[in-house]
């Protein structure tokens, strides 16, 4: 038998030990075992829990809706009215079914409005502009107006009129006719007014006198319609 050098025994014997211990420490394959996995693959695996976030940061689970709030209840007209208009005035109860038919509607708003409207009104049929009155008049009112402007005219007559101010305007009456909404305005202002004749000279008024004026007027409006514009119904003077 040929002799062994007792080194290559030793490197021998510890190749055999390196051996057993790489089968011991890794086993043998048997066909059933799981593929190694990417470490650089982010998806989750399999079996992972189904709520795991997803790889762009959403989750597969279905979130139900939360509940939501109810919506804020409106207030009511009377609540709207408070600190506005008292309870026991004459328009009162007229307000307030305006207000619940159209929810839209604000006293103060429309008392704003109704100043201008009345300035408006007030100049331009002292000026004969019966454009802008035709927008601001209901029919009935436009053709009073009108034929006032026409026999002023036939006349050669001209007024004359400045505002210096509105000093008062508040809601006196208020109700709902039908579909249309008619509120009542009281109106104090102070006007300089005179009306001249061909000559120039003063007829009626007086060019440098400071007039107080009360004036009487309502406004209507359809709560039905589309249109927002109110239209002068009929006029009144007081002194």
């Amino acid at each position: 038998m040929q002799n062994f050098d007792p080194l290559t025994l030793v490197f021998l014997g510890l190749a055999i030990f390196v051996i057993y211990k790489l089968r011991s420490v890794l086993g043998t394959r048997t066909g059933t075992e799981k593929p190694p996995q990417d470490m650089f693959d982010r998806r989750p695996p399999a079996d992972a829990a189904s709520d795991a976030p997803m790889a762009n940061g959403a989750s597969n689970v279905v979130p139900m809706p939360n509940r939501r709030e109810a919506p804020p209840v409106p207030a009511t007209a009377e609540a709207r009215l408070e600190g506005v208009m008292a309870k026991e005035a004459p328009a009162y109860p007229g307000l307030v079914k305006i207000m619940t038919d159209d929810p839209g509607f604000d006293p103060t708003e429309f008392l704003g409005g109704a100043k201008a409207a009345y300035e408006m009104i007030v100049l331009a049929f002292a000026n004969g502009d019966r454009k802008t009155l035709k927008d601001l008049l209901s029919k009935e009112v436009f053709e009073g107006f009108d034929t006032a402007i026409r026999d002023r005219e036939t006349r050669n007559e001209k007024v004359q009129t400045q505002f210096v101010s509105i000093d008062k305007a508040e809601i006196s009456d208020a109700g709902l006719v039908a579909r249309n909404a008619q509120v009542t305005v009281r109106f104090l202002s102070k006007l300089i007014t005179a009306t001249r004749d061909a000559a120039g000279t003063v007829i009626d008024g007086n060019a440098e006198k400071v007039l107080d004026v009360v004036d009487i007027w309502t406004f209507s409006r359809d709560v039905s319609s589309r249109d927002p514009n109110w239209r002068l119904i009929a006029t009144e003077s007081a002194q």
